[in-house]
């Protein structure tokens, strides 16, 4: 649970020093005022970088080079400060963690404060590009494994490093040999990470099915909902994931210098919602699609939660008004069940009356000072 949050100039936050309570969050106010940027900040403290950017400096006010993130997390006291690099306005930066006073790497946050996030992009999982399904696996399972954000920082560096050679040797200022040297690490952090992400997908298929029967009793009776992932890398009997990716960089040498770039790994790899045996995205309907996106949310919360039986904070982004009424209600049951949930909206009138009446209320307010976060009554909005 997220006790307090301080933010020193942070996107529209000059100045923000908040408590917060058990059970529902609500954050309502006009678009643009702050709400999101609100739950960018839980999501700092949680992951130590933002869903909505890769750039770090993009967080930091404009005109200020240096923005703060503190929260107290149960026992862990967690401060995160990133700073500009070179002259305002740049978009290069600098970070800079404690956990309890003492300065730490981003990478152990993991588990500190673990959250699921619903953000409105989520709503295109399904039919949009593989890297939202990569970055869904992929968030998931830093937070399963403490092991896996090394794993994948690896690939990457061993993946940008064999890239810019592959470019060298396309233009023949460089020769295929030396591609031994990031063969070696690129082959073991992609065994790692395909590993690693088939076995959380097994992991996720009893919490899924479970979910989806519980949203959509009919739809699931008749055909179950799972997930399946999709690699350029097929692992043949006697294989392992290591050897696959190993055959398949083989196999595209010649592709791989002539585009300047390595093509198989799990980088390109990608994740496939199934029903009944067919791809979501090739004929679900948009309520299918939205049913099978909550479940697989709702499956995350019960990962998580069955590591060691504390449920993880969970982050509603505006989501609400995405959903149907029935939608809308199986996820209030969820929050209610909850220790503590953020929730985001423009109005409060596309909240369950319910849900609003057991919550507290904040009013997210913008003048020329910048965002403030106010307790509202709780008898705004009915």
């Amino acid at each position: 649970m997220l006790s307090t949050l301080r933010l020193h100039e942070l996107r529209a936050y000059a100045v923000l020093d908040v408590t917060f309570g058990h059970g529902p969050q609500l954050i309502f106010g006009p678009n643009a005022a702050g709400k999101t940027s609100l739950l960018e900040a839980i999501a700092l403290l949680a992951w130590g970088r933002s869903h909505r950017t890769t750039t770090d400096a993009d967080v930091i006010r404009w005109g200020s080079d240096v923005a703060r993130v503190e929260g107290q997390a149960g026992d862990e006291a967690i401060e995160l400060a990133l700073v500009r690099s070179g002259t305002a306005g740049s978009g290069s930066g600098r970070k800079r963690v404690r956990v309890n006073g003492v300065a730490r790497r981003p990478t152990a946050l993991t588990g500190l404060l673990r959250t699921v996030l619903f953000a409105p992009e989520e709503m295109l999982l399904i039919v949009g590009a593989p890297g939202l399904r990569r970055a869904a696996l992929d968030q998931l399972a830093v937070q399963r494994w403490p092991s896996y954000a090394p794993d994948l920082a690896m690939y990457g560096r061993a993946l940008q490093q064999r890239n810019s050679l592959l470019r060298a040797i396309r233009e023949e200022q460089a020769d295929r040999d030396e591609l031994r040297y990031w063969d070696g690490p690129l082959l073991d952090g992609g065994a790692a990470v395909v590993t690693a992400r088939l076995t959380l997908l097994e992991e996720l298929a009893e919490p899924l099915r479970a979910a989806h029967a519980e949203i959509a009793p009919e739809e699931a009776a008749a055909a179950g909902l799972g997930l399946r992932y999709v690699t350029n890398a097929p692992v043949r009997p006697g294989e392992s994931a290591r050897d696959a990716l190993a055959r398949r960089l083989a196999e595209t040498a010649d592709k791989e210098v002539w585009n300047g770039s390595t093509l198989v790994g799990p980088h390109r790899d990608d994740l496939a919602f199934d029903l009944a045996g067919r791809d979501l995205a090739g004929f679900a309907s948009r309520g299918q699609q939205r049913t099978a996106i909550l479940a697989f949310k709702l499956a995350e919360l019960d990962l998580l939660t069955a590591l060691d039986g504390r449920a993880p904070l969970l982050l509603l982004d505006d989501v609400f008004s995405e959903l149907d009424p029935d939608r809308r209600a199986h996820l209030v049951r969820r929050i209610a069940d909850l220790p503590q949930a953020f929730v985001t909206t423009t109005t409060l009138d596309d909240l369950d009356p319910s849900l609003v009446a057991g919550a507290t209320l904040w009013e997210v307010r913008a003048d020329h000072e910048g965002a403030r976060l106010v307790r509202a009554a709780a008898t705004v909005g009915g």
